[in-house]
């Protein structure tokens, strides 16, 4: 179901690709180039984590010396919280939120906070496709928002986008928990100008 509505989604950005083309020229600054190109990549992220899911959430048998029957079956973690940056407050964005339900766990989905108005429309988008509004939450709001979410002890991972010492801090965060480690997928940069 979830490759279904990751589809649908990839359909419904394509139809509304004006709208996000005016947002993102409107509250996160793009050119027009810019945008369309944001647009598709989010349209990308959508369809490559649909193929993906059917190719690798399935049950793979797996061989047994004795003919017992074992299975390799993959499952979400849980509830993951999903960063994402000001710079590619829609592509990013969506390929962040489209990965953590695809592959079986909830998102709680936290935007730059200078790119709310995005994100609001990205998720309204998906749960429109079929996200099961369960699967994916929309927080709004700055670090301290973020830091909350990442510290706490639900938190089944996190995917963040953003500066290193950001990064470094959930790192932080995260490892001083106590249980299972908790996992950071972190891409992170300089702070280079954009010209």
């Amino acid at each position: 179901r979830v490759a279904e509505a990751l589809e649908r989604a990839a359909d419904l950005l394509e139809e509304r690709m004006p709208r996000f083309i005016a947002l993102l020229q409107s509250e996160g600054g793009k050119t027009l180039d810019d945008a369309v190109s944001e647009v598709r990549e989010a349209v990308d992220f959508c369809r490559y984590y649909a193929m993906e899911g059917r190719r690798l959430f399935v049950d793979r048998p797996l061989p047994g010396p004795t003919g017992e029957s074992n299975v390799l079956r993959l499952r979400g973690r849980g509830a993951m919280v999903a960063i994402s940056p000001w710079n590619f407050p829609l592509a990013i964005f969506t390929g962040q939120v489209a990965a953590c339900p695809m592959a079986g766990n909830a998102v709680v989905a936290k935007p730059a906070e200078q790119t709310p108005r995005i994100a609001a429309e990205a998720v309204a988008l998906l749960h429109d496709a079929g996200i099961a509004p369960a699967a994916l939450h929309l927080v709004q709001g700055d670090g301290k928002i973020g830091a909350a979410l990442t510290a706490h002890p639900g938190i089944a991972g996190v995917v963040f986008t953003g500066s290193t010492e950001v990064a470094r801090a959930i790192n932080r965060a995260l490892a001083a928990k106590d249980g299972p480690i908790v996992p950071l997928i972190a891409e992170t940069g300089g702070i280079n100008a954009m010209i």
